[in-house]
């Protein structure tokens, strides 16, 4: 990419001071395609921002900046940051606010327009919004993007006549494209000609983070009597699992090979970042409500898994995870939306018999359904919930406790040849959002008509449960 005149008025003279050496290092990377592999929260984003500031206020800059961000919210994150770096490095710049850029298609954009007649247009995630532009592109959190490589399909060829492309992300599974592309510039001969950087939490620390960050932070934040050793113990113990805090902080792409469910296949369910998904007993409620209730007391936990259907689409609207409560506790908790519900099924393994026969006695067999977890229900149950995340039938929450939990089941094979679905128990429960949202996807599953349990023993039914026919 040639170099951009006048380039060096818009730096300050001590940029070095302001970032640390992986962010600077970015920042003066000029190639044509750069992917960063990164921790989260170690100031990539704002040294990006610092970048685009820098590239469209330069004197001749020849071409806008195309921002695609994962949610509105960090669309409109990246101009403010952009924003603050023209107002410290002195750069007349307009905030024109919310743009439209095509009315039919609703696509619009947050855009900063500097007097070198150049903009920044920061877009939230729709690829087709990158369609037709010619300009510099930026793709953030490109491995949370639903479709990672219909959006490099359609964001590539905007720098075909010129500026470059910056791909930054953390990681989400092994099978993702944004991990493709990392592995094939690091070990398949880099065809692409990608410029690659990676930076861990530990890397970010090495190089000063800490410091940077307790000059931002109150005076009494716990984090400023911690050292660099104390800080990351401090955010390793707060990841949901150690699979998460590898992925997230240490550029460990998750390995999708041992799972039952793809890193991209749960993601591409979840819901938008700042999306109001969650309802509460009283709604509204405008479709059918289901229910699946996984039961725990002391070591695992109760969850309630709640969902509306609107068309052939389940979208959560309520998950509760009780832990370590009494019964007659829990069933305060939960009676209320099992008076709301159409069908509901409960666990009925172990403790849940009880739950089962308390919940059919009070809200009638016709609504409740006791599930016994047998191998071949669990087997039914777990490729039920895969095949609706495949078929895009199901919206989740965008929750890190969520996404580990329904990580941790893995599918073995015994030395029997049996199939089996097992998962880690850990202080954060044993899969029981798992199976507690599988068993809200089987009340789904029944007809819209009244259904009566009946014990078919191991008859195969309509359903693939082995255990359970309807009448």
């Amino acid at each position: 990419m040639a170099k951009m005149k006048g380039r060096a008025k818009c730096i300050p003279k001590d940029r070095d001071a302001v970032f640390l050496p992986f962010q600077s290092a970015w920042i003066r990377d000029d190639s044509r395609i750069k992917l960063m592999e990164k921790s989260r929260q170690i100031g990539i984003s704002w040294a990006t921002a610092y970048g685009a500031a820098e590239r469209a206020a330069a004197q001749g800059a020849r071409y806008d900046e195309w921002v695609r961000s994962r949610d509105d919210i960090q669309a409109r994150l990246f101009i403010e940051d952009c924003k603050l770096w023209s107002g410290i490095m002195g750069l007349a710049a307009r905030d024109l606010g919310e743009v439209v850029l095509d009315a039919e298609k609703k696509h619009s954009a947050y855009v900063l327009q500097f007097a070198s007649g150049r903009r920044i247009h920061s877009m939230s995630s729709n690829p087709d919004a990158q369609a037709g532009k010619r300009g510099s592109r930026i793709l953030d959190e490109f491995a949370l993007h639903k479709d990672q490589r219909k959006l490099w399909a359609i964001a590539y060829p905007g720098i075909t006549w010129g500026g470059a492309m910056e791909v930054v992300s953390t990681h989400r599974g092994s099978h993702s494209f944004f991990n493709s592309l990392v592995r094939e510039a690091r070990f398949g001969g880099n065809p692409k000609k990608i410029s690659l950087h990676r930076v861990t939490l530990q890397d970010a620390l090495e190089q000063g983070f800490l410091w940077k960050l307790q000059q931002a932070l109150p005076a009494d934040a716990e984090q400023q009597a911690m050292d660099e050793a104390q800080y990351f113990d401090y955010v390793k113990a707060g990841a949901a699992d150690a699979e998460s805090f590898d992925q997230e902080y240490m550029c460990i792409p998750a390995d999708d090979d041992a799972k039952f469910l793809e890193y991209g296949l749960i993601t591409a369910c979840e819901y938008l970042g700042g999306t109001p998904w969650q309802r509460d007993v009283r709604g509204p409620f405008t479709g059918r409500v289901y229910a699946g209730i996984d039961i725990g007391r002391k070591k695992d936990l109760t969850v309630l898994w709640v969902v509306e259907q609107l068309g052939d689409v389940l979208y959560t609207r309520h998950v509760e995870c009780l832990e370590r409560m009494r019964k007659s506790e829990q069933e305060r908790v939960i009676w209320p939306w099992l008076e709301v519900c159409d069908r509901v099924c409960i666990d009925a393994t172990g403790l849940g018999i009880g739950w089962a026969d308390d919940a059919q006695d009070r809200f009638g067999a016709h609504r409740v359904e006791g599930v016994n977890f047998s191998a071949q229900v669990k087997e039914a149950l777990a490729y039920a919930l895969r095949g609706a995340m495949e078929d895009r039938k199901l919206r989740i929450p965008e929750d890190a406790q969520i996404r580990a939990d329904l990580r941790k089941v893995q599918k073995v094979t015994t030395s029997a040849g049996n199939i089996r679905f097992v998962a880690e128990s850990d202080a954060a429960g044993h899969a029981d959002r798992f199976w507690a949202l599988a068993l809200a996807l089987h009340a789904a599953a029944s007809p819209t008509a009244p259904i009566e349990f009946i014990s078919s023993g191991p008859r195969e039914s309509a359903s693939g449960l082995g255990d359970f026919i309807y009448g």
